[in-house]
This record gives C-alpha cells, structure tokens and sequence, in this order.
C-alpha cells in the first residue's frame, strides 16, 4: 500500500514534464519498430541467398541499404529518447530537493532538535540520487521493453500463431518470478535507505565533533558504535542485493526455456515445410529479442524498488508538518521594546514541566539579565521571545501586541542575537557581517566591525574582509568568530537585542571594550543578557533571578545582594563571598 501511494506520488511529480515523457515513448515506439524490422529484413536476406549460384545481389543489395536505413532512425530516436530521459530525471530531481530544502526552512524547531542533520542530509543528497538513478533506469528501459515485448509478440503472431502460443504459455512464469522477488526487493530497500541515513548522521556527529572525540580518547568506543551501525548497513545491504540479484538469471532462465521452446517448434515446423529458412531465423531473432527486454524489465523493478524505497523517506520529510503557520491577519510590525510575558507555561515535554506561570513585564529601553543555574530555562525563555518554540499556556505580547498575531520575519527582525554558539557560512568575511543586511556599503561593514574590535584581526587576514573562510569559519579562532557574530548584531542594530554569554570566547581585555560597545548598542534598546559571569551584568536595569523554570528574585544587583537570597549565593559562588 505504501509502494503504490509512493509510486502515484511519483507520477505526480512527472506530471509537469509530460510533453517529454510522451516524446520520450515516441521516440521509444520508433527505435523499438525500426529494431523490429531488422530480424525481417536478414530473414529475407537469407532466403535470397539460399543456393549455389541463386543470390539474388540486387536484392540483397536493397535490404542492406533498408537495415542500414532503419538502424540509423533508431540510433536517432534512441538519442532523444536519452535526452528526454535525462531532462524529466533531473528535473523531477531537482523538484524533490527543492521541496525538501524548503521544508527544512519551515520545519518546526522541535523537528530539527529531535532528528540528527546527517539523515536530513542523507534524504536530501544520498536518497534523491539513488531515486533519480532508479527513475533514470526506468524511463531508458521499461518503456522500450515493453514496446518490444509487445512488437514481437505481434510480429510473431501475424506470421505463425502456433509458435506465438508457446512464448505466450510460458511468459507468465517470467513474470510471477520477477514479481515475487521484486516484492521483497523493496523491504530490505527501505531498510537500507533507513540504516544509510542513520550511519550519515554517526559519520557527521563523529567528523564535526572529532576534537572532542580525541580529547576525552572516545576513539575506540566511537569505532564501535560505527561499526554495529556499519554492520547492519551490510547485513541488509547483502540481503537487498541478494533479492535483486535473483531476478535477472530466474528471468533470464525462464526466457531461455522460452527461446528453446521456439527454436524446437520452428525447427520442426520447417523440417516439415511449413516455413522457410529466414522465417525461422526471423522467429530465433524475435525469440531473443523477446527474451532480452524480460532480463532488462527485471533488472529495472530491481532499481525501482530502491528508488522507490528512497523516495518514500523523501516524501515522508517533505509530509513533516510545518512550524504553525502565521495567522492570516498576521501583521508587520516595528517595535518600540515593550515585552510583557502574562502567565507564560511551555514545556519541551509535557511530561516533564520546565516553565510555568511566568510573569515579566519590561519597558522599552531597559537591559534585562536572566540568570540561574543550567537547566532553569534561561534559554528557553529566548527561545519563546523569538517564536522558536510558542508558549503551551499565557501569551507574550510586544507593545501590546501578542507576537501570534505578528509574521515571524518581523518579529526576528525587531531582535538582534549573539549567542554562544557562533554560526558562520562558507564566505567571505564582509559576506558573513552582511548576513542580515546584505545591502550595506563596505563603509557600514567596516564602521560595524570596529565598534564590535573585529577590524584590527580583520585587517591581518590574507584579504581582509575578503578572506574566505571556511563553514562555520573553521579557519579562525573561536573568538574571532564570536567577534564577527557580534559585528553582524552590530550592522543591523534592531530595536531590541538578545545577548546569550556574548563574550564566552573572548578574552579579557577585548571583552572590556565589546562591553563599552554594547553599552552604547544597549542604549535606548531592550535588551536580554543571559550571563553565567554574573560580573557582566552588574549593570543591568533588572536582573531576573531563574530557577526550575520560575523567577525566584528580581531587581537591580544591589537589592537582590542585599536581599541574601539565591542570587548572592550565585555571585558569591563565583567571586569567592
């Protein structure tokens, strides 16, 4: 049921490009007539030239020229049927990425959160090129079998249906062989696909973490995680091959059996005089002609099965609900820093309560830090602000305004953020600072990385702002790449900011100035710092003292210290009471 819902999918995406699948078996129709003719033409040839001294040249002469003839319009038509072939594959390819790279920009963050990146990227890569090549396979091979199938078994009708009786009894054998084999093909497909996507992640996991694999000498285990997994991969990887590889010689066996049973019948036929010499080559060359498509037929429901395999994981995360859309009165919005958070609830799992009834009110222009220990939902308030997640229970509203009714891409633009997690594209340097305002001059580029100190490395470097660098900027510092994160907040200065541990990775002295700079940045901003140092939020309007998911104390540092609650014991904890 699966296969057939997965194959009627395919179709439709071939749909849009009909104009060149109905070509393509055109061109199939006329390659597979003009092959047709050939085994008429020798059979004629032969009976000109049975005889010493009874060759009729001329003749002869005619159907050279006539196999030559036919022979160059197949070779044509086989040559646009290719081109057409190619151009719906990738094309229908391309279609499936495209699909599948946009549902990814609107796939819900607890998607994303719960899948590993390397089986997104094996979907998108890996599954779409084993699917096109199985599709490929079977635009070039199944239409034109089947045309030739057909073809001969009239030809061959047409000249002795006695004979066409013997093929016609024996070919439901080949097919209820290739059938059941094919049937079980398509199982351990889908297993393979499954066990290639999860080995993709393990091997992205592994590449993208292999500092930390070395670091805390996780090798050895690291190789015996891989290897169960690669394990698996060739034990169902063997059993898919092994199916498929049955269907060729079981096919192949039953249409020799065929091809026999032609051969003895047409033998004995012409013994008797029934049919001459070149007929009964004709019917040997049909024989095998008929047989071939078979062994091809077989060869391509094999391909099939994986293609289809691959592209029911495909289908099956383009069928990912989205993120909740915007509502259809949503509106565009410029805030002025308003945020008020009324009786806010939201958990990641609604079996384990993480914030609850969460009150907060903030006016425009002031700097709010959000402190507490790991796991108290410093984070996850962030993530509720910028709609990552929406709340279970209460509302957030911004200038009045519940951020449900506003699009998502003015609410992310009315918030600048600098996390400690930096993230940077392959690119060049002033790519990266432009990622938010990609219209800015070189003059508004430069002006941002000054105020947030990138410049002066920025200038060290082989091309300075054009330097490439490498994904997630794997050719510079940690802090320089914090640096530039900073820098990119700094260009496009939105009304309100969000600062998770902005200068974790950023030395002392430079931290001092960034400091100074956000400062300046801050004024007249909201803005929300969450801080482990508690020594870069001494300054701060409020200070929102969080734990399990609650606001257990706030003010300004001097009252929450003279308060001797929890917030003293977390700065005392670290500058040592």
């Amino acid at each position: 049921m699966k296969q057939k819902k997965t194959f009627f999918r395919v179709l439709r995406h071939i749909r849009p490009y009909s104009f060149f699948v109905i070509l393509s078996i055109l061109c199939g129709a006329v390659s597979v007539a003009a092959q047709l003719l050939v085994p008429i033409f020798c059979g004629d040839a032969i009976d000109y030239m049975l005889g010493i001294g009874r060759v009729d040249f001329e003749a002869v002469k005619r159907l050279i020229f006539s196999i030559v003839l036919v022979t160059t319009f197949s070779a044509v038509a086989q040559w646009v049927l290719a081109a057409c072939n190619n151009r719906v594959t990738f094309c229908v390819s391309r279609d499936l990425r495209n699909e599948a790279m946009k549902k990814i920009q609107n796939l819900p963050l607890s998607y994303l959160d719960a899948h590993p990146s390397g089986d997104l990227v094996s979907r998108i890569i890996a599954d779409v090129d084993t699917f096109a090549d199985g599709l490929l396979m079977g635009f070039t091979q199944f239409f034109t079998g089947i045309l030739t199938i057909l073809g001969t078994l009239g030809i061959m009708l047409f000249l002795n249906p006695g004979i066409t009786a013997i093929v016609v009894l024996l070919t439901p054998l080949s097919l209820f062989v290739a059938g059941f084999i094919a049937k079980r093909t398509y199982k351990y497909f889908g297993k393979q696909a499954k066990v290639r996507g999860e080995q993709t992640a393990l091997i992205n996991e592994m590449v993208e973490g292999q500092k930390v694999v070395q670091a805390f000498g996780y090798e050895e285990k690291s190789m015996e995680t891989f290897d169960e997994v690669n394990e698996r991969l060739r034990d169902v990887s063997v059993k898919a091959v092994f199916f498929s590889s049955l269907t060729n010689p079981s096919t192949r066996l039953v249409n020799n059996i065929v091809y026999a049973g032609v051969g003895l019948a047409s033998a004995m036929i012409a013994i008797s005089g029934g049919i001459t010499i070149g007929e009964l080559s004709i019917f040997l060359s049909y024989a095998s002609q008929y047989a071939k498509p078979f062994n091809e037929i077989s060869g391509v429901v094999t391909e099939m099965q994986n293609a289809l395999a691959c592209a029911a994981r495909i289908f099956e995360l383009i069928d990912v609900s989205d993120e909740v859309p915007d509502r259809e009165n949503a509106v565009e919005f410029h805030s002025q820093g308003q945020v008020d958070l009324s009786h806010v609830s939201f958990s990641y799992d609604p079996d384990k309560p993480l914030i609850e009834d969460l009150n907060l009110e903030v006016k425009p222009g002031q700097r709010i830090a959000i402190v507490g220990p790991t796991g108290c939902g410093k984070t996850t308030l962030i993530n509720l602000l910028m709609r990552f997640y929406d709340v279970r229970e209460g509302s957030i509203k911004i200038d009045g305004r519940d951020i449900r009714d506003m699009t998502r891409h003015s609410l992310r633009q009315n918030f600048g953020m600098v996390l400690q997690d930096t993230w940077l594209k392959a690119g060049t340097i002033r790519e990266n600072i432009a990622y938010g305002k990609p219209e800015a001059s070189m003059e508004e580029v430069v002006e941002a990385a000054k105020a947030a100190h990138a410049h002066s490395f920025i200038r060290r470097l082989p091309k300075g702002y054009d330097t490439v660098i490498s994904e997630n900027g794997g050719n510079i510092s940690q802090g320089q790449k914090q640096l530039l994160c900073i820098a990119r907040v700094m260009l496009c200065l939105p009304p309100m900011l969000i600062l998770d541990e902005a200068t974790s990775n950023i030395d002392t002295r430079t931290e001092i100035r960034i400091q100074e700079a956000f400062a300046r940045m801050m004024k007249g901003r909201t803005s929300f710092l969450v801080a482990h140092r508690l020594s870069t939020i001494r300054e701060a309007d409020v200070i929102l003292v969080m734990k399990n998911g609650h606001i257990l104390e706030k003010g300004t540092h001097e009252s929450l210290m003279a308060r001797h609650g929890f917030y003293e014991k977390l700065y005392n904890s670290q500058f040592g009471g």
